[in-house]
């Protein structure tokens, strides 16, 4: 790889910013009340921020990448947007004592791609789509195929070498191996439809339970394939937004130069769910995820999909360690419900960001709601705010909403 010498400079610039950030002593705490809290004792709510509108953030440009290479420019947006968090949205944010490097992983999924048709008419980058119905008959199943997972070493050795012609001196480097999106109704739901899928589920239940076996055996061959390459991820310490550092995984033993499913997380969902009964969820979600969910150290699950109606559902699939409570779902019904080995997850509406004008109180209140539940059942308690389309162009709010949080949290901490 040929980085040109001012990209070289750029690079290890922002590696020297990172690195002030990922060795000073706040950050060492933040993960310590992260490890507290994954493993069993909470000291104190623990918030993060993710999946945020940065076309709305970039104040004074600081956002803006200037790396030719692509694949170090995404690298440059890593340490960009990390930087930024850190100095204008920290919260509980923890960055890892080292350059986090995406292994050049090829994965063929699962043979199908959503097809849809877009409104004539479109506002802004966020808009619905009308997604075309690809299994009109049982036979549309099998278009579903096992993913073929492969590395190529000759390019990872190239990315090494320039890593560390980079930033040797400045930043230790490792590689980012694939964390596992378990979530199949994601899938189904753009290859289907919504509506479609709600009117099979009740018409041809057969059909729907073909699907997720068709899968559920691709997941499984895939999974077979990641670890025999040793390509699953234990360097991030993220899944699904949330932090994961703990002290059981990855295991005593763990190969970190081959990881597998087993040392890390995944992450599974049945958003669609949100509108079906828990007897549905039981009956297509559960025992599927029996089988796969075995496979991995521990799983987050859930994300906008309403759960506190069914968390005793959940609560049959095996590795779970953190269960979403989003904004539709009842936060007192839900922590009542939610046995102590669990996390609770929630997801502080971002609806609060985006309307004519910031109420700091209505986050304050809302905030203190979540915390009190928590408190009142005995849960363990992360808020992880994310999903967030749009601050109306006033990066402010999103700063000031982390400001909040830090003081509830601080506020509630034992």
């Amino acid at each position: 790889m040929d980085i040109r010498e001012q990209d070289r400079e750029t690079l290890r610039a922002l590696a020297g910013r990172y690195m002030s950030y990922a060795k000073d002593a706040v950050n060492d705490e933040k993960r310590r009340l992260w490890r507290s809290l994954n493993d069993g004792v909470m000291q104190k709510p623990m918030v993060a921020i993710d999946q945020i509108p940065w076309n709305e953030l970039n104040v004074d440009g600081c956002l803006n990448c200037t790396v030719t290479d692509p694949y170090f420019r995404r690298v440059e947006w890593s340490l960009r947007s990390e930087i930024y968090k850190r100095e204008h949205l920290p919260v509980d944010m923890v960055l890892n004592p080292y350059v986090l490097l995406p292994r050049p992983v090829a994965n063929t999924g699962y043979g199908l791609h959503a097809e849809y048709e877009l409104p004539q008419s479109r506002s802004n980058s966020f808009v619905s789509k009308r997604y075309v119905n690809q299994f009109r008959e049982p036979e549309d199943v099998e278009k579903i195929k096992v993913p073929q997972i492969s590395i190529d070493r000759e390019a990872e050795a190239r990315i090494l070498s320039a890593a560390h012609d980079i930033f040797d001196g400045v930043a230790p480097v490792r590689m980012q191996g694939i964390i596992l999106h378990l979530g199949f109704w994601d899938w189904i739901a753009q290859w289907m439809g919504v509506e479609n899928c709600y009117i099979e589920l009740m018409d041809r239940p057969e059909m729907m339970h073909a699907v997720m076996e068709r899968l559920t055996s691709a997941t499984l061959s895939a999974i077979e394939q990641i670890n025999a390459l040793g390509l699953y991820d234990v360097n991030c310490n993220m899944c699904h937004c949330s932090y994961t550092f703990s002290d059981s995984l990855p295991a005593k033993g763990c190969d970190r130069e081959n990881p597998t499913s087993r040392d890390g997380w995944g992450f599974g969902m049945a958003q669609l769910f949100t509108s079906v009964s828990p007897q549905v969820t039981a009956e297509f979600e559960v025992p599927y995820m029996q089988r796969i969910f075995p496979h991995f150290g521990a799983i987050y699950y859930g994300c906008c999909d309403r759960l506190d109606d069914r968390l005793d559902v959940i609560s049959r699939m095996p590795n779970v360690k953190k269960i979403s409570c989003s904004p539709w779902s009842d936060r007192e019904n839900f922590a009542a419900n939610l046995p102590d080995r669990y996390v609770m997850s929630n997801k502080p509406s971002p609806a609060l960001l985006a309307y004519a004008s910031f109420d700091e109180d209505a986050v304050r209140a809302d905030l203190r709601a979540t915390i009190a539940a928590a408190k009142k059942h005995g849960l363990r308690l992360e808020m992880i705010l994310k999903d967030i389309t749009t601050v109306k162009n006033d990066p402010q709010r999103l700063w000031r909403w982390a400001e909040i949080a830090e003081e509830e949290t601080l506020r509630a901490a034992l």
